[in-house]
């Protein structure tokens, strides 16, 4: 819990009002390729590098503790995964040029479905670590 304080805490403390104002002058458009492929390399690269790590330590540790809802809370993070993966080429054809704005709607949310699945899997992936310290 005071972990995911301390991030919420950072990430208040480094948003003054004229923070957004600064992002709202990029075109955001220019970002998409850059979202995809680094989704693609955590997703995949950092899920064959950290899963079976995962699979044969944590995941049996926490299953004889009888910890169901860390356990299921990680399976949600490879379903969220799994879908905003298959998002990512809709991602893609709705945010190229020229953006068209009776399609505002779509682009905000594919992109508030990724910007989620990202956030999730951040946080549930160190609160897994976190229980797999306590018992190590």
């Amino acid at each position: 819990m005071i972990t995911a304080l301390l991030l919420i805490h950072g990430l208040v403390a480094a948003a003054p009002g004229s923070f957004f104002a600064r992002f709202r002058a990029v075109n955001v458009a220019s970002y998409t390729n850059a979202i995809i492929i680094m989704f693609v390399i955590e997703t995949f690269i950092g899920g064959v590098l950290l899963y079976p790590s995962y699979r044969v330590s944590s995941r049996v540790v926490m299953e004889q503790l009888r910890l169901a809802a860390p356990v299921g809370i990680f399976d949600l993070k490879e379903h969220f995964s799994t879908v905003a993966l298959g998002l990512l080429p809709a991602y893609w054809y709705y945010w190229r040029q020229p953006l068209s704005a009776e399609r505002a709607n779509i682009r905000k949310f594919l992109t508030t479905i990724i910007a989620f699945t990202v956030w999730w899997n951040f946080l549930v992936g160190h609160f897994t670590n976190n229980i797999r310290g306590l018992w190590s």
